[in-house]
């Protein structure tokens, strides 16, 4: 049956009836990991169905596409298929559909929902309700009007699924958008489309309009459950939960509603006052992790260093029973300098023959076996390249696992120029290789998963262009493993879940090597995005792995990519660079030239990669002067993680 204690986190509670939540206008509960929620979310809609069935009643969904409730749908299908529940008294409606758009492209909703939930279960198709993108224009309103007739005829939806975008809309219903407004047709805003370019592979392709349900319909639900994962929401979501209504951010409408519960995971939430700010709202149990926080946090709205923060200023800024409880600020004050001043060192590695006790990695061995993952052909370089130069030129045997090979990367354009460069070089254009890879250039499809020679030809590119960097570094070609993971080998942007065969790879590799370090890529911004599977990889192949002598003496510590940088009290190894040093990372990063100069999953920073790296460096360096220690070129930042 189903476990009905996973739904009590959903049990309603006013918004700010408590002191740690007075700053909040959204009743939200905080899981540990998507996951958690996504299951959370998942019975809480089993257990609707199983009421709405006793009663011999129908049950009115409203649901939601896109990365954020695909756990959700996971669910509900394993729900389905090993616990019996039924879908037959199941009646859905989607939030919203492209326009115009095929119901067959693999973008469109209407395709989404079918490959992840209704081909999956036994709901009536008549029962499954999209807004129709293929409509005529001259249809659409009347498409639209019936859409909305149809939902109020069965008397409402009971439970509205929503997700946000990063401009704060719910649906499509974009800045804007007016209380009242119901179902119909929208211009698309180009944030919206930016971040929806990537599977389109194009913005040019992303249409400029979607049909959504309106404001209106959806406060109409009686319950709504929104869900929010990773940080790319974290600022959005804390608008959405205390900011003021305002149609400039839809999804604050939802203040207005009586029943609404946010589900949000460790990162989505980091910016609420009650998780950045604690002391701001409660009394608090000031941990040491807790004390770096704070006192970091008040240099940074001080715009003073360390050693310069006042009594006066705690008291000032909800710090007062840090100091009844600790004492002075001068204390404090060093407390905090010390810890971050011991972060720092030029040997990620382990100085050797050095007191190690104040020091973030062991002295011994002196020589380690280091296993550095790479979750792209060019996280290693992007994200810790100085590292990486160090651990080499300072005599450790590194070694580098790519663990996909990051085909989907690579532009039809780019993979033709190499097929090209190929014939030249065989003096040939006869090579049936060579003309049957042509033939297959000239017949993709982008709405269909590209074919495997190509996939393999991409992948080649990438991995050529990985053996340049590493070599550049030093690392002989047999310490560099290219394990192709399964789960990301699907010729879409859409991966499969993680299956045993990505575990086995990845355990088999450390049982291989028996690191004494391991680095790994831990961005936890999209929980379905390559970065946080491939981490989600390493945890499970980890927890097997704990019990093996040889785990007793290996250290995990995790780096950040491209986009975000650990918090200064987060970081527990830093490791700082030379003007050489940087240049050299930049070199090694310019070796992956199919990722520069117009990349195709650039994210919302139109900079190239190498920029991004080096600005975020430069930038930890200068958070680390700010507070008074050391002024340094740049510094790459790390966590250590304990599995």
């Amino acid at each position: 049956m189903i476990d009905s204690k996973k739904v009590k986190l959903l049990d309603y509670k006013a918004p700010g009836s408590f002191e740690e939540t007075r700053y909040e206008k959204l009743h939200n509960v905080i899981v540990n990991t998507p996951l958690e929620g996504s299951v959370t979310i998942a019975h809480a809609i089993a257990d609707l169905i199983l009421e709405k069935q006793k009663q011999k009643q129908n049950c009115v969904l409203g649901l939601a596409t896109g990365s954020s409730p695909l756990s959700v749908y996971r669910e509900l299908v394993r729900l389905h298929r090993e616990e019996g529940l039924s879908f037959e008294n199941v009646i859905t409606f989607n939030l919203d559909e492209y326009y115009p758009i095929g119901k067959e492209d693999l973008q469109s909703y209407h395709y989404f929902m079918h490959e992840n939930l209704f081909n999956l279960v036994d709901i009536k198709p008549g029962n499954i309700n999209i807004p129709n993108g293929e409509v005529d224009p001259e249809e659409l309103r009347n498409s639209c009007i019936s859409y909305e007739e149809k939902i109020k005829k069965l008397g409402g939806i009971d439970l509205q699924i929503l997700g946000i975008g990063r401009t704060g809309h719910i649906g499509f219903n974009e800045p804007g958008s007016h209380l009242n407004s119901q179902t119909r047709a929208i211009t698309l805003d180009h944030l919206t489309r930016f971040d929806a370019s990537a599977g389109f592979q194009g913005i040019e392709n992303v249409p400029r309009k979607a049909v959504t349900m309106g404001i209106q319909t959806i406060l109409g639900a009686k319950k709504i459950i929104l869900m929010a994962w990773g940080t790319y929401k974290a600022e959005i979501i804390q608008k959405a939960i205390e900011g003021p209504i305002s149609e400039i951010i839809p999804t604050t409408y939802l203040q207005l509603h009586s029943n609404t519960t946010l589900i949000l995971d460790q990162e989505s939430s980091s910016e609420l006052t009650r998780i950045k700010a604690p002391w701001l709202v409660s009394s608090c149990e000031w941990t040491e992790d807790l004390r770096a926080k704070a006192i970091t946090w008040l240099c940074e709205k001080t715009g003073k260093s360390i050693l310069k923060l006042t009594d006066e200023e705690y008291n000032q800024n909800g710090m007062s029973d840090l100091l009844a409880h600790y004492g002075s600020a001068y204390d404090l004050n060093i407390e905090v300098f010390n810890r971050l001043q011991r972060s720092i060192t030029g040997w990620p590695g382990g100085k050797p023959n050095a007191d190690d006790a104040y020091r973030p990695e062991r002295a011994t061995p002196e020589r380690k076996r280091v296993l550095l993952f790479s979750p792209h052909p060019d996280d290693d370089v992007i994200s810790m390249g100085g590292t990486f130069d160090r651990l080499v030129s300072q005599g450790h045997e590194v070694h580098i696992a790519y663990q996909t090979s990051g085909n989907i990367a690579v532009s039809d354009h780019d993979a033709l120029r190499y097929l090209e460069v190929a014939k030249d070089v065989l003096k040939t254009d006869k090579s049936e290789v060579l003309s049957n890879l042509k033939k297959v250039f000239s017949q993709l499809n982008p709405q269909q998963a590209a074919p495997r020679e190509i996939c393999d030809l991409k992948g080649s590119i990438r991995k050529r262009e990985s053996l340049a960097a590493t070599r550049y570094f030093g690392i002989p070609d047999k310490q560099v493993h290219f394990m192709n993971l399964p789960f990301y080998e699907t010729g879409l942007i859409a991966k499969n879940p993680i299956s045993e065969k990505d575990i086995d790879l990845t355990v088999q590799l450390i049982e291989e090597i028996k690191p004494h370090q391991i680095y790994a890529a831990g961005d936890l911004a999209d929980p379905h995005g390559t970065h946080r599977v491939c981490l989600d990889v390493i945890f499970e192949s980890l927890k097997q792995l704990k019990s093996k002598a040889f785990m007793k003496d290996c250290w995990v510590w995790l780096y950040r990519g491209a986009w975000h940088e650990w918090e200064i009290h987060e970081i527990e190894m830093a490791v700082p660079m030379s003007p050489d040093q940087v240049l050299r990372k930049r070199k090694a990063i310019f070796y992956h030239q199919s990722q520069k100069d117009g990349v195709m999953f650039q994210g919302n920073d139109h900079r190239e990669f190498w920029v991004r790296a080096e600005e975020r460096n430069a930038a930890t360096a200068k958070k680390y002067k700010a507070m008074g220690l050391a002024d340094y070129e740049a510094m790459e930042a790390f966590k250590r993680y304990f599995y």
